[in-house]
């Protein structure tokens, strides 16, 4: 080495080192917390069960606390689980793909596509149980899926129209929904509770049932999120980036149409979950859907068990469904989102997009 030459100072490291670092461990710290929203549900309830007792319902068959858990928690839990991953999935999918901060399956309609094929299944074919309509919960979600992106997500779209055209909807769906309740006594007694959204009624046989479709569908969504990256930066953007934004949209309303169909036609119409949670996550991932899709199937059956605690502790000894607490604690939301600067009606041209 001459008397001229220094050694090279080494590089600083780089922050995106230690953001994904951070990122990881707030995903470590969601999933904490969704343990922790879990065990308050198994011991939360008419009967308050302490920690140990709840564990001990959960593993012994012997303990006092076995029925209790196992019969009516346990069931109400799993269901928890899988309807708060599917409803804050699809309401992420949904925001990426349309580029809408108001998409969420509730708002937009597509729960209230599931619920009028739900009650026209019972109230007209007989159909009671969940084998039975599932599948008529599928066809209402993925029409009124179909429907919104049609008339909202293609070019010169805006949140306001998507938003518009998926109240219409709703308003239309429910409507339908209510005169098939006045219309059917009969029908009224069972359709009731699930129609405001409920985890009461959770059985084993349900849980089983909707866990292949949620899995299903929560795979796609995964599968999308680097596509739905590239799609944020405009269609012509993402094929040059090897993207291909039509297969990508199919999949997504498949994918849309079998977690929303699957969560409603268990647990009714819950709203709000969808756009709760996506808006949360983003401001602490940013828009990369890589981080921000997993985080939501994490958060979101937290924030859903969560408003279930809520609605059995707030009213004791009765309770309130889960569907009117996430109505109590989305609609806040909703009015910020809609009232923030550039929130509703503004749109932004990604780039690669024509003018």
């Amino acid at each position: 080495m001459t008397m001229t030459e220094r050694p090279q100072a080494t590089a600083p490291p780089s922050g995106r080192g230690r953001g994904r670092s951070a990122r990881a461990g707030g995903l470590l710290a969601a999933a904490a917390a969704l343990l922790a929203v879990l065990v308050l549900s198994l011991a939360v309830g008419a009967r308050p069960l302490s920690v140990p007792e709840a564990w001990a319902g959960l593993m012994d068959r012997n303990a006092d606390s076995y029925t209790i858990v196992h019969e009516m928690r346990l069931p109400r839990t799993l269901l928890g689980l899988l309807a708060g991953t599917a409803l804050g999935l699809a309401g992420g999918v949904l925001q990426s793909l349309t580029r809408n901060p108001l998409a969420d399956p509730g708002i937009l309609g597509i729960n209230a596509g599931a619920s009028a094929a739900v009650v026209s299944a019972i109230s007209f074919l007989g159909i009671t149980s969940f084998a039975g309509f599932v599948w008529f919960a599928f066809a209402g979600a993925g029409v009124v899926a179909v429907l919104l992106y049609a008339v909202g997500g293609g070019r010169g779209a805006t949140p306001a129209r998507l938003a518009l055209a998926g109240s219409a909807l709703n308003a239309a769906l429910y409507s339908y929904v209510s005169a098939v309740q006045i219309l059917d006594t009969a029908a009224l007694d069972q359709m009731r509770f699930w129609v405001v959204g409920s985890l009461a009624a959770a059985q084993p046989s349900t849980v089983v049932r909707v866990a292949p479709f949620v899995l299903a569908g929560t795979a796609l969504a995964l599968l999308l999120a680097r596509p739905l990256n590239a799609m944020a930066m405009g269609e012509d953007a993402a094929r040059a980036l090897g993207a291909r934004p039509e297969r990508a949209k199919g999949v997504a309303i498949v994918s849309v149409t079998l977690l929303c169909g699957a969560a409603t036609a268990a647990c009714g119409p819950i709203v709000f979950v969808g756009l709760m949670v996506p808006h949360v996550v983003k401001a602490l991932t940013g828009p990369d859907m890589r981080w921000m899709l997993p985080y939501c199937a994490v958060l979101s059956p937290a924030v859903m068990l969560a408003a279930d605690v809520i609605g059995r502790v707030v009213v004791r000894p009765s309770e309130l469904q889960v569907g009117v607490v996430m109505v109590v604690l989305g609609g806040p939301l909703f009015l910020y989102v809609v009232r923030r600067p550039g929130g509703l009606g503004s749109r932004r041209r990604p780039t690669g997009e024509a003018a």
